[in-house]
């Protein structure tokens, strides 16, 4: 079996042991401050999320773990429905606890080039709420699948937490559109 294979398969039974735990950031709260690194077509860059907020709406999606297959399909939907998001005028960028030249091969192969992947460090982890719990235990290196959709002016418009990827694209891009007719 390849090391990639092996990964993977590692990853995704973890997965079906793990328990997202609740997200503390509701509706309404504000978001935390958040500078990374992150990559986009396979190129890195520095991310800060309140100098992104300045241009509108956030899309800030958490998934566990790059070049696992629901965060494939996942990624996948983000960047086939990227222009509808770009549309309401919102940028979309997820987040992942993978190292930083991991998530720049995911930003090309996954994401099609079409939106950024950032790392979500342990304090980020902890600062959103978003550890996977995994046996009774919580994991601040893997994130649960959580989307935020974060307005301009930082406030959290809606939060969306679940380990099954196929209704994140949906509900955040529904948020996404209300936000921006209201």
């Amino acid at each position: 079996m390849t090391k990639r294979l092996l990964i993977a398969a590692t990853a995704a039974a973890l997965l079906a042991a793990s328990v997202p735990a609740a997200a503390a950031l509701q509706e309404g709260a504000r978001v935390p401050s958040l500078v990374t690194q992150g990559a986009l077509a396979g190129r890195t860059f520095n991310f800060n999320l309140q100098q992104e907020l300045r241009k509108g709406p956030v899309v800030l999606y958490f998934f566990p773990k790059a070049f696992t297959p629901g965060c494939n399909l996942e990624a996948q939907a983000f960047a086939e429905a990227i222009d509808e998001f770009k549309a309401a005028g919102a940028q979309v960028v997820g987040m992942s606890g993978d190292t930083l030249e991991d998530l720049a091969q995911f930003s090309e192969k996954e994401c099609a080039g079409k939106f950024p992947v950032a790392r979500a460090t342990p304090s980020t982890i902890q600062a959103f709420d978003v550890a996977l719990s995994m046996n009774g235990q919580r994991n601040d290196n893997l994130t649960s699948r959580t989307s935020y959709v974060i307005a301009p002016d930082g406030e959290i418009v809606m939060v969306h937490s679940d380990l099954n990827w196929a209704e994140h694209v949906s509900k955040t891009l529904a948020a996404v559109k209300a936000l921006k007719s209201s």
